[in-house]
């Protein structure tokens, strides 16, 4: 039976002739998502990882679609005993026949257990009827629109007719309330700044899937499928095209998920700074949309009543995001497609593409998404019994740990303290009695929470001096105990957060109130004397807190590219609902500094694996893959162990490189020219003689290694001082005659222009004929070069690892998390836990930085890696297996540069060869 599966599993339709390691890799994949179990898969990059886990995972998924397709044709056809099914299809039915089984004894049960056999057997045929007929109706609704090109037109015209209805309904509407002369105490837009009525703590949040009440048929059924995801849009996006190119991209049934930042077509919400301030202005129209709805509604029983013209979303349109659905279904598209066809057909882009998700085979969307468990639920992804596929998941520790970590400033408290008062004050009269108690009771929390910071409410935080500065870390319990409002029940805070939806009402509150501030004649402070200092002072705050500038530091604050923040409250939410973890899985860190301004209070979450468990206990299977997964250990015993696994339920897939042994040289360096040890340990990597050692190191490299050279630095700072020091001692105009310079800068909007400067030198240098025989980069471990940017062939013909970039060992985060896995985690061959953390942050980091050279199976390139501690069984085992099994310990530099002089001879004569064949 085995030998018969990994048979089947082996033949995978693929668009040409895979490599050795891919069908090894499409088996694996193939046989984890058989048997329901973890798998980590470890390909490098240039093997072709995205295709093989495109062509492994949707051959399993069609295999299991047929499979499960003959089991039931089976039992409507012969009504089979459950025995003789899948464990997939027995799922299907219901479960008391085994429970009463179990409870019967001596037969006297039997004639009940035969009854409910059989009753479980006909609800399975009927709900086997039922899903072949949707799947029937689905899959000739989908032919139907890829094959009616005039049922598309006509949907087309129909949308015009509607459009012009639309414009003709928004016009008379507009006219009416001009001439109305009816005048309300609160004006349109204020009105919806009040908070409705809290009728229950214990009240259940409703289903709220964004849509209005005439939207029906929006339940579908959801087909097993596939969730895809990995760190950026464009990494999703190459996804996305590769299946486009695969034997799959005809006939799969895919949606690409985002944020609306990158799908709203609305150019009055795109135009918005911030990402909060989108969402919130969308759910603001589709609130308005509701309200229009009502109020027509009331219109028809009392005519005479006065409407309110409110701003809706013209693409929020249900027929319309329906028919986008349909689209989407049919033709795989990504990002960019979607976008284009919602502008086309006029339909939203990010709610149309929710609606696909029920009937969609692959899914594909950000890491946020599928991680963060508020986001996954509102995006309408049901995990129970799927398949998830988490790509470039080498960092996923520190993604989860990041994505529910949060951090509040001291202006942040105050200015949400000083909008949550006035708004309180402003519509005190209009308030239930319960908003009012939460209102009071999250304005206390607030002050307590500047109170522990060193402050003040009511003054302004940019003059409040901290006396006590310095660095404090809490547990959950101590940091509720010491602000004094352990009494409080926070959960009950966050329910009311989340169903008041109270950061969001502020935040058009406050939105409007700066308007009206910045008005030329202040009358809001002759209207309102008693509030005008308060005016004031919260008008400043919000400056502050949302990333208004002056004329004169705009510019620079755009190059810093620190986003605008849209509401304070928000990120007080955020953290009020992180203190609502348990007490052993994270701390709260206090940073007093200076004033309360640059004060802040930071969640630190140190057991990521209490929300992964919630993924692992849905699925059926779930892939993590990377170019490099090690240390796996580590990923292993912190994630997958922790959130409950068993250790027989992981398997493990490395495989090799495509390209051949001699196309890589990775070396480790242990002595520089002169005899000098390379070791660069925060003590001693500052002495000028290493840095004079480093410098003949590079300088003797670029004199052998043609095209480009990517030299890595452990930090900014390092690399500052080292560059500072070369250009004292002349030896960057030496290196200048050999390679140009090239360095990273720390402003993100400047990596495009010095990467294709750094290109178009190399290309240049390799048409001419003189002295410069390409370029060199300095880049960071960590920095803006050492992910996701490809090096290949020229561009990084060879590698430069300066020392090893440990992290810094006396943050107050990182010595938490060391305490932390000390006490969850067993020694490991008499090493503490918390060291191998550090160790294994370090080799994470320079794994992916070596990893941006080798592309392609005819690529080459030589790593060099300066230090000795690199030869250290504990810290080569954690190089990617590809590279560790061709490095080289070189205790001499004269051996080392010898073998670098050789490797780029031969390759050179391969080349020269090829292109004389």
């Amino acid at each position: 039976m085995a030998e018969e599966k990994s048979q089947a599993s082996s033949k995978f339709p693929f668009p040409y002739k895979p490599y050795t390691i891919q069908e090894q890799f499409m088996t694996a994949l193939y046989d984890v998502l058989e048997a329901g179990k973890i798998g980590i898969f470890e390909s490098p990059t240039g093997t072709g990882k995205s295709l093989s886990l495109i062509c492994g995972a949707l051959t399993w998924l069609r295999d299991f679609e047929e499979k499960k397709k003959l089991e039931a044709a089976q039992l409507l056809a012969d009504r089979v005993p459950q025995q003789g099914l899948s464990k997939d299809l027995q799922n299907s039915s219901v479960s008391s026949s085994d429970k009463l089984e179990a409870k019967a004894s001596g037969g006297e049960l039997d004639w009940i257990t035969e009854f409910v056999q059989k009753k479980a057997e006909r609800d399975l045929v009927d709900k086997l009827k039922d899903d072949e007929l949707k799947r029937k109706k689905r899959e000739e609704r989908l032919e139907q629109i890829r094959n009616n090109v005039q049922l598309k037109y006509a949907s087309k015209r129909k949308r015009a007719d509607d459009d012009t209805e639309h414009l003709i309904r928004m016009s008379k509407e507009v006219l009416a309330s001009d001439q109305s002369t009816a005048t309300e105490p609160l004006d349109k837009e204020e009105e919806s700044f009040i908070l409705a009525e809290y009728e229950s703590d214990d009240e259940k949040k409703p289903k709220d899937s964004g849509l209005s009440d005439d939207d029906d048929d929006v339940e579908e059924e959801y087909v097993t499928k596939i969730y895809y995801c990995s760190r950026t849009h464009s990494q999703l996006a190459q996804f996305v095209h590769e299946v486009q190119k695969s034997p799959f991209g005809k006939e799969i049934r895919m949606v690409s998920l985002g944020s609306r930042q990158n799908l709203c077509v609305n150019d009055e919400v795109r135009h918005l700074k911030s990402a909060q301030q989108i969402n919130d202005r969308c759910l603001e129209m589709q609130r308005n949309k509701r309200a229009v709805k009502k109020q027509s509604e009331e219109d028809e029983e009392t005519p005479k009543r006065k409407r309110e013209s409110r701003a809706v979303c013209p693409f929020y349109t249900y027929e319309q995001m329906q028919f986008l659905r349909d689209e989407v279904l049919v033709e795989v598209k990504d990002i960019e497609q979607l976008v284009s066809l919602g502008k086309e057909i006029k339909a939203c882009p990010y709610y149309g593409s929710r609606f696909a998700i029920p009937p969609a085979q692959l899914v594909v969307m950000p890491y946020q998404m599928l991680l963060h468990s508020s986001t996954r639920r509102a995006s309408g992804i049901k995990l129970k019994d799927q398949i998830v596929v988490i790509d470039e998941a080498h960092n996923l520790i520190d993604t989860i740990s990041c994505i529910y970590s949060c951090e509040v400033t001291g202006t942040q408290l105050c200015c949400a303290h000083s909008q949550l008062s006035q708004y309180m004050e402003r519509y005190r009269t209009r308030l239930k009695a319960k908003n009012l108690m939460y209102i009071k009771q999250i304005l206390y929390i607030l002050v307590h929470l500047i109170r522990i910071l060193g402050g003040k409410v009511g003054q302004n935080p940019n003059t409040q001096t901290v006396s006590q500065g310095g660095t404090e870390l809490q547990s959950i319990n101590d940091f509720l105990f010491r602000t004094q409002f352990d009494n409080i029940n926070l959960f009950k805070v966050q329910h009311y957060y989340e169903k008041s939806m109270l950061s969001q009402k502020l935040f058009g509150f406050v939105e409007k109130y700066q308007v009206a501030a910045v008005k030329p004649v202040d009358k809001e402070n002759e209207k309102k004397p008693k509030t005008a200092a308060l005016d004031n002072f919260l008008q400043s705050l919000n400056q502050k807190a949302s990333g208004q500038v002056t004329p004169q530091t705009q510019g620079e604050a755009m190059e810093n590219e620190q986003p605008a923040m849209a509401s304070p409250m928000m990120k007080v939410e955020g953290f009020i609902f992180a203190l609502t973890n348990a007490n052993k899985d994270g701390r709260v860190l206090i940073q007093r500094q200076g004033t309360v301004a640059h004060s802040s209070l930071k969640f630190l979450l140190l057991n990521p694996a209490v929300y992964f468990a919630e993924i692992v206990k849905e699925c059926r299977a779930i892939v993590v893959a990377g170019g490099t997964m090690q240390p796996v250990a580590e990923f292993k015993d912190q994630l997958l162990l922790a959130s409950g696994i068993s250790a027989d339920r992981i398997s493990e897939f490395t495989c090799g490189h495509v390209i051949p042994p001699e196309n890589i040289l990775p070396l480790i360096l242990c002595n520089g020219p002169s005899g000098h040890q390379l070791e660069f340990t925060y003590q001693k990597r500052d002495k000028p003689l290493l840095m004079d050692e480093t410098a003949r190191i590079v300088s003797n490299l670029c004199n052998v290694v043609p095209g480009g050279i990517v030299c890595f630095f452990p930090s900014y700072e390092y690399e500052k001082q080292v560059y500072a020091h070369w250009e004292k001692t002349g030896v960057l105009a030496q290196l200048e005659t050999k390679k140009k310079i090239f360095q990273e800068p720390k402003k993100a909007s400047q990596v495009d222009q010095v990467l294709s400067e750094y290109s178009r030198c190399i290309q240049q240098s390799k048409l001419s004929a003189g002295d410069i025989t390409g370029a060199l980069l300095f880049s960071v471990v960590g920095g803006k070069m050492s992910e996701g940017i490809n090096f290949s062939d020229d561009l990084g013909r060879c590698v430069v690892m300066v020392g090893m970039p440990f992290p810094n060992i006396n943050s107050p985060e990182l010595k938490e998390r060391m305490a932390y896995v000390d006490k969850t985690m067993m020694k490991t061959e008499g090493r503490s836990p918390g060291k191998i953390l550090v160790e294994n942050l370090c080799m994470k980091a320079v794994n992916q930085s070596i990893g941006r050279v080798i592309r392609h199976r005819e690529d080459y390139a030589s790593i060099v890696l300066l230090d000795h501690r690199y030869s250290r069984p504990s810290i080569l085992s954690k190089l990617p297996a590809w590279i560790r099994g061709r490095t080289e310990s070189k205790a001499s530099f004269g051996s080392a540069f010898g073998a670098v002089s050789k490797f780029f001879r031969e390759m050179k004569s391969c080349e020269k060869s090829t292109v004389d064949g």
